[in-house]
């Protein structure tokens, strides 16, 4: 007797029919009928009444059918529990990151980690930049990728790079009759749409304080939920909106993106961890980093590696 047969006989029982336990387990009917009958013939008992429509156990088949449900159940158990012990032995990288982040370089890093480290598993989590401080300090991310600058004693945050902010506009928008970047000033005019709604601070408020730090009072017309909502409002043409020039990668046929004329105009890139980690995976995330951005012509984040 083998597990095989254990879980071909509940099959049977729980379909109540041979024809449908085959396809359930993937297998051709006749064989099927073989294995329950050599089951029957080792133990020297009828455990299916094969005259009855549907199929019914014997009482001995009765008997079978709640042992081998029970033994199938524990093998699965042991299965889950050795999975559980090797997942454990496996070091972790959990990380978190804001959406925008998505689009720039932390997808290209990620993989480089993954070639360099194969044996951390490594998970990522989508949480807004003040979600990820206090999952960095209950211990549920190791590190966070958001734009929000913050204080707080026990996280490290590293500034990454800035990246230039760009206009997105919907296709018909009559500023894109005139070539050129745009300015805030003449942007402060138009239904703004910001993103996130909740929590804040966020990088909603970060946009809005650009329009304030130059006098400016935006319009704004809508609270998005998430990055995607607000491109999505600006393609049905609710309003425009401020957004990373990477997720001008995001590609929509609807919506068009343009150059701010200030290049100051920029949102951060931030790198946070628990103040007191020393793990030798986020050091080698941090060295990645250093050289990747080295590769590509950026300016080396300071002390990352320290």
């Amino acid at each position: 007797m083998e597990l095989r047969h254990l879980r071909y006989y509940v099959a049977v029982v729980q379909e109540r029919n041979f024809t449908r336990a085959a396809e359930r387990l993937h297998i051709a009917q006749p064989p099927l009928s073989r294995q329950i009958q050599q089951l029957e013939e080792e133990l020297g008992l009828a455990l299916i009444d094969r005259d009855a429509r549907p199929l019914k156990t014997t009482e001995a088949g009765r008997l079978f059918f709640e042992h081998a449900t029970q033994v199938l159940e524990r093998v699965e158990g042991m299965r889950a529990m050795m999975r559980r012990l090797k997942n454990a032995e496996r070091p972790r990288m959990v990380i978190g990151f804001v959406a925008s982040s998505i689009y720039a370089a932390l997808p290209n890093l990620i993989r480089r980690y993954r070639a360099a480290a194969p044996e951390v598993d490594v998970n990522l989590v989508e949480m807004m930049t003040l979600e990820q401080i206090a999952a960095l300090k209950d211990g549920r991310i190791d590190v966070g990728f958001g734009r929000i600058r913050f204080d707080d004693p026990a996280v490290r945050r590293d500034v990454l790079r800035e990246e230039r902010l760009v206009a997105a506009l919907p296709f018909s928008h009559p500023l894109l009759q005139h070539e050129g970047p745009l300015s805030l000033a003449r942007l402060a005019r138009e239904p703004l749409i910001i993103y996130p709604r909740q929590p804040r601070p966020s990088y909603a408020d970060q946009v809005i304080s650009l329009f304030h730090d130059r006098g400016l009072e935006p319009q704004v017309a809508h609270e998005a939920r998430e990055l995607q909502t607000a491109v999505g409002l600006v393609a049905a043409e609710v309003g425009i909106a401020i957004v990373p020039t990477s997720v001008q990668r995001m590609r929509r046929d609807d919506v068009i993106y343009r150059e701010l004329d200030d290049p100051s105009i920029t949102s951060p890139i931030i790198m946070s961890r628990r103040a007191d980690d020393r793990s030798p995976q986020l050091a080698l995330l941090a060295r990645i980093i250093i050289e990747s951005y080295t590769e590509w012509g950026w300016p080396a984040p300071e002390g990352l590696d320290r």
